[in-house]
């Protein structure tokens, strides 16, 4: 009995020290990969045009990132069918770091708006960072005689189906703000689905659209001309661009919040130490005073936050639009 106990004692000692170095050895293997990394230049990914905010904000710490490794950062525009071209080809590339995304607003509503994507949204990926959220402001043409939300409330259900808003397209960020202020408000209010920013701010100076929920950095200069009105920010708490504007929810809509966000992706199977390694550096060049106040002026609030952080407010927004689309009706080929 005594010699079976001793074995047994040995035994787990044995399997103590094996699983010590294991952990041991991952640990050097980890530490191993990421002072390896990167080795090449890095392709960052950006699934759509040239211009945007995602765009903008991809080169500003794209090029940052690039300054601090030695390494390029090589910005690839590659839009097409609400951000999922791009997207599709960051699934498929080698999962060793070298091919990174930054996915927007698109990628937690278009797993409701498509029956079918090439790629599982959450599946496929490893989240590295959110960047930055942005907020919309809900801005109303000259001739509507609302100057707060309540009043626009009251207006909309005594004449239901006159007034509208205007988005860019279906699935937008814009018209799912729109589609969730009309379900909380209980209003009939009428989607019209435009090309452009260019062209739904066209329309509401000219009347044929009512409502707009509009990006600050392009609402700003018709709010400040006094040819739009801005009523509230669609976030959960003021803009720092307009902070004196209140938002929706402080407004008689409580429990309302739109925000649009930018954030990074790597393919599914990257290696946690490069994942650390990509959030420690666009944490620290996020949060720079340098990087942080040009955001801020384009009314972009840095999150940089922890891969873990934007895994959960993926999964959490995936949900919460899914309810909203299907409420709404909404469905894209």
């Amino acid at each position: 009995m005594k010699a079976l106990q001793t074995l047994l004692a040995a035994t787990r000692r044995h399997a103590r020290l094996a699983a010590g170095a294991a952990m041991l050895g991952g640990m050097l293997l980890n530490s191993a990969i990421a002072q390896n990394y990167p080795s090449k230049p890095i392709q960052l990914i950006v699934p759509v045009g040239a211009g945007g905010i995602n765009d903008i904000v991809s080169r500003l710490i794209g090029g940052k990132l690039a300054e601090a490794w030695g390494q390029p950062v090589l910005i690839l525009n590659r839009p097409g069918a609400s951000g999922i071209v791009g997207t599709q080809l960051a699934a498929t590339a080698p999962a060793d770091g070298h091919t990174i995304v930054m996915v927007y607003s698109s990628h937690q509503v278009n797993p409701s708006l498509y029956a079918k994507l090439p790629y599982d949204t959450i599946a496929d990926f490893e989240p590295i960072v959110m960047v930055n959220t942005v907020n919309l402001v809900l801005v109303v043409n000259a001739g509507v005689p609302a100057k707060s939300v309540s009043e626009l409330i009251a207006l909309a259900k005594a004449q239901p189906g006159k007034l509208n808003f205007g988005a860019v397209g279906s699935g937008s960020m814009g018209h799912l703000a729109g589609m969730m202020f009309r379900q909380m408000a209980g209003v009939d209010i009428v989607h019209i689905g435009y090309k452009g920013v260019p062209d739904v701010q066209a329309a509401l100076l000219g009347g044929d659209a009512s409502i707009f929920f509009d990006s600050p950095i392009t609402a700003l200069p018709f709010i400040r001309s006094g040819k739009t009105r801005a009523l509230a920010v669609t976030s959960a708490t003021r803009s720092s661009a307009l902070p004196d504007v209140p938002t929706v929810a402080e407004s008689g809509l409580p429990g309302y919040e739109a925000l649009g966000w930018n954030g990074l992706l790597a393919p599914a199977g990257t290696p946690k130490a490069i994942i650390n390694k990509l959030n420690a550096e666009f944490v620290r060049i996020l949060r720079s005073p340098e990087v942080a106040d040009k955001l801020k002026s384009q009314g972009v609030d840095v999150v940089a936050g922890t891969p873990e952080h934007f895994a959960n407010a993926i999964r959490t927004d995936v949900a919460k639009w899914a309810a909203i689309i299907k409420s709404a009706g909404i469905r894209l080929e």
